[in-house]
Formats: structure tokens, sequence, C-alpha cells
């Protein structure tokens, strides 16, 4: 006959981690998640307003291809937070918090030019790359694959956006 558990040790057993990575990895992991979240949404925010605020020769362009990349942006930021919390830590959720993790700067309040939008976003992609890039090598020296799938998915995504926003600034 099968042993009876107590509640307190079924508490116990499924508050304890054990997924084959350190706490202290998974600590350190979660922290560069929470700053990739951060930047995630902060570049979401500023495409959103973008996509509100752009005018010009390019508007229907831009609207359309803005609504797609926020459109994206937006499905991209709750696996990274579901990420964080599988790793058994808080996921960040408020401006506050996403203002101190991130590294972009937060949305011009005036909006400017349409190619200087291109401009800012461009530089928006490629530090998200940059910062999702950063916390790879931690990621795989723990043998958090999750993690680095994810990572690898959202340097795809971030490398090409950014690839396709330096296209329009050619001459």
């Amino acid at each position: 006959m099968p042993k009876k558990t107590t509640g307190a040790r079924i508490a116990a057993a499924t508050s304890a981690i054990d997924i084959g990575i350190s706490t202290k990895d998974r600590a350190a992991i979660a922290d560069g998640l929470a700053h990739l979240l951060a930047d995630t949404y902060t570049l979401y925010l500023t495409t959103h307003n973008f996509h509100w605020n752009v005018t010009g020769p390019m508007f229907n362009t831009l609207h359309v291809m803005f609504m797609g990349q926020y459109t994206e942006l937006w499905n991209a930021v709750d696996p990274v937070a579901e990420r964080i919390r599988s790793l058994g830590h808080p996921a960040p959720g408020s401006y506050a918090q996403f203002g101190k993790l991130s590294s972009l700067p937060d949305a011009p309040e005036t909006p400017p030019k349409a190619l200087e939008m291109v401009r800012v976003l461009v530089a928006g992609h490629e530090a998200v790359a940059r910062t999702a890039r950063k916390l790879f090598p931690l990621a795989d020296k723990a043998g958090d694959e999750p993690t680095a799938d994810l990572l690898t998915q959202r340097l795809t995504v971030h490398e090409q956006t950014a690839w396709m926003l330096r296209s329009l600034l050619e001459e």
C-alpha cells in the first residue's frame, strides 16, 4: 500500500525545482531573460506608438509594417515571461520594472519623422539582439536548451527585422 503524503510534504515537493539547472544558474538566466522581456516590451511599445503616429508618403507601407512588427513583439513577451516562471522566478511586469531593466530608451514623446522612426526601430532591434546574444553563453553552459532555443528564435526575428528596416534607409 502506498505511503500517504501529507499536505506539507506535497507543498515542499512541488515548490522545489529540480530540472537539472543549478539554483544559481536559474537565477542568472532568469535575470537575463527579465532584461530581454523588458527590452522586448519597450520595443513593442515604441513600435506600436510609431504605428499610430507615422505620417508622410510612406504612411501605408510603414503603418502596415509596424503593425506586423508590434504584433510579433506582443506575441514574443509571453514565452519569455513564462520561461522566467519555469525557472522559478517572478517575471517583471510593470512599467517601472521595465524602465529599470531595459537597455532601450522609452519611445520619443514627440513622434519623429517616418525615416527617423525606422532608424529608432533598427537600433531597438539590434539592442534586443545584443541582449539575447549576451545571455546565450550562460544558457548554453547551464545546459538550458529551452532558453537557448528561445534566444535563437528571438535573435533570428530581431536580426531579420533590423535588416529589413535598414533596407528602407538605403538610397
